[in-house]
Parts: structure tokens; sequence; C-alpha cells
């Protein structure tokens, strides 16, 4: 009798260890096979790896002259003040309540 009250005490845990085995049981058998989906979205793949060279080869060979980035840099800035609200509104654009 005092075994049964001490498995009845982890009810909960064997419970809990049957379902995430049949779980993983189920998964192993019902997934489908890595060459399956590797079949089905090669043309995703493929595409992704072209844009990635693309990408890859045009960073490689542009570059930006030192005047363009420091302007890049200026329009940035100003972008970020005025998102995070440091901006000054020219004055006959305030109305009298403010």
């Amino acid at each position: 009798m005092e075994v049964q009250e001490k498995l009845f005490k982890f009810r909960y845990h064997f419970l809990g260890a049957l379902l995430f085995c049949l779980t993983i049981f189920s998964l192993t058998i019902m997934a489908p096979r890595f060459l399956t989906l590797l079949a089905y979205f090669w043309p995703l793949f493929l595409s992704t790896a072209l844009v990635f060279a693309l990408v890859f080869f045009i960073a490689r060979t542009s570059h930006l002259p030192p005047s363009d980035a420091t302007s890049l840099y200026s329009a940035g800035q100003g972008l970020l003040d005025y998102v995070a609200g440091h901006h000054d509104l020219p004055s006959d654009t305030r109305h009298k309540s403010d």
C-alpha cells in the first residue's frame, strides 16, 4: 500500500513522460523525411543562395565615397532625433495653447 501511495504522488510526472514519449514517437512516424522537404523547397533554397551571392558580390565590388558616408550619417542622425522627439518645430506652426 505504501508503494502505491508513493506512485500515486507522481501520477502527473508519469502522465507527462508518457505524453512526451507518445509525441516524439508520433513525430518520428508521421513527419516527412528530410529529402522530401529538400525536394519541395529546393527552388527557395537556390534563389536565396543566389540573392546572398549577389549581395556579397555587390558589397565587395562597390564602395561608397567618404563624403557620402558622412552625409548619410548626418541624415540618419537627423531622422533618429526626429523620431526620438528631439525636433524643433518652427515658431509659426506652434499653437497659442502650447
